[in-house]
């Protein structure tokens, strides 16, 4: 299946998952995560990862999309950049090994991500990219997925 670097806003996608560039704490919060709660039934959402309660950075977990195009919305927490020296590759690439795991768990055929970290969390922009696409590229040796960068702007 092929991978595809697309344009488009995240929360109008019409695949089986989308990943949520998530906190901690899995709240609502700025960019991406802000986006993809606006976009959804809030409430609902909200409270689906409530009860989750916790997410370790580098990892993964899956709630419904309550109201969105995707089935899935799987939320990852991605390091916070602070100089590349405190293992935020092996975390970042983490997240979307971690990510894509669930999707194919779920039976997901296609999935999109954002560019994890490189927003708020001021990950540089091109090592995310060359991380996300190394991630990607690996698993789909192995496995068949459709699976979308999607870049917004």
């Amino acid at each position: 299946m092929p991978f595809k670097i697309i344009r488009a806003d995240i929360t109008k996608l019409s695949v089986d998952a989308i990943v949520n560039a998530a906190n901690s704490a899995l709240r609502p919060g700025g960019g991406v995560c802000g986006a993809i709660f606006a976009a959804s039934d809030f409430v609902k959402l909200a409270d689906a990862c409530r009860k989750i309660g916790h997410c370790d950075t580098g990892n993964a977990v899956i709630t419904k999309g309550f109201g969105l195009p995707a089935k899935y919305v799987i939320h990852a927490v991605g390091p916070i950049w602070q100089d590349g020296y405190h293992n935020e590759p092996v975390l970042l690439k983490n997240c979307y090994i971690s990510a894509l795991a669930l999707a194919q768990k779920y039976k997901c055929r296609s999935i999109a991500f954002p560019l994890i970290s490189s927003g708020i969390y001021g990950y540089p922009k091109q090592e995310a990219m060359r991380i996300a696409e190394q991630a990607i590229q690996e698993f789909l040796l192995r496995y068949d997925m459709e699976v979308y960068l999607a870049l917004w702007g």
